[in-house]
């Protein structure tokens, strides 16, 4: 059964960190979301004084992130002593979960900085557990080029395709989450197999695409929620190539508490969370 378009969320501009300048789909307001995916940022300046700033030191608790250069040069480092420098097209995959203090800050003064980074909630099991860290460099990640022109960046999950199975550079997670990056020559239709039952959308951030077998369009910029199946055709519209993320996961399907940067599953434990913080024992 071929997915379809359920919602569209156009991301809209805000300010994160110190002063980055972004655009924001899923992550809006609490109501936002797509469980396991809390939020969806889009960095994409040429204007150093739109992310020059950067994001100082600060905490999380209870989830994941997922940052991911397209091109630029941002450092990461946290209270665990990870150095960790992003270029383009490395993923830095991150998980908070007790606790981590952290910064990024670009290691660049002019020139474009364009990337993502996504929340992917963790469950209640997971979130007082080690925080972990790894970064994932770009020639690392498999990427895996389709007859028709069209190439697939497996991120995370594993792509099924004419019967020869990819796995990503991450996998084995308990959300079992999907990060693709899809390239679409234009014109061109491709249809791909996802895992049932996970909560899918797929997000243009060069061209337009044409989703599902009514061809619902989503324009650039633009989060489109995918209902269940277990395949979706995309085709990019008009006559420029289409590039697009496809991400996702298993849904948790437990209650969500978020204040800022700490997402657990009760009010109670959010007040917690901020109490370790001012104590010094986010981390410990």
């Amino acid at each position: 059964m071929s997915r379809e378009i359920q919602q569209l969320i156009p991301a809209l501009a805000a300010s994160e960190g110190a002063g980055v300048k972004i655009k924001r789909s899923l992550g809006q307001g609490p109501r936002v979301r797509h469980d396991p995916v809390l939020m969806l940022d889009e960095f994409n300046s040429e204007n150093a004084a739109d992310y020059l700033a950067g994001f100082p030191s600060h905490p999380h608790r209870g989830f994941e992130t997922v940052t991911y250069m397209l091109d630029g040069h941002m450092l990461h480092e946290d209270h665990m002593g990870n150095r960790g420098d992003l270029k383009a097209g490395d993923v830095q995959w991150m998980t908070a979960a007790r606790g981590i203090i952290h910064s990024e800050m670009p290691q660049q003064l002019e020139g474009k900085m364009r990337g993502f980074q996504l929340w992917l909630n963790l469950p209640a099991s997971e979130k007082m557990k080690p925080a972990a860290y790894r970064d994932i460099a770009a020639d690392t990640i498999p990427v895996v080029a389709l007859n028709s022109g069209a190439s697939v960046k497996v991120i995370a999950g594993s792509l099924n395709h004419s019967g020869k199975i990819t796995t990503g550079a991450i996998s084995g997670l308990s959300t079992e989450p999907v990060y693709w990056d899809i390239t679409l020559p234009a014109g061109i239709t491709e249809q791909f197999s996802v895992p049932q039952g996970h909560h899918l959308f797929l997000y243009p951030y060069e061209g337009q695409a044409l989703v599902g077998e009514d061809k619902r369009l989503v324009n650039t910029s633009t989060a489109g929620l995918l209902g269940d199946g277990d395949s979706i055709a995309i085709t990019a519209a008009g006559t420029e190539p289409l590039r697009l993320l496809l991400i996702g996961g298993k849904p948790i399907g437990e209650p969500i508490a978020q204040y800022g940067p700490f997402v657990m599953n009760t009010h109670e434990e959010i007040e917690q969370a901020i109490n370790d913080y001012r104590a010094g024992t986010l981390t410990a």
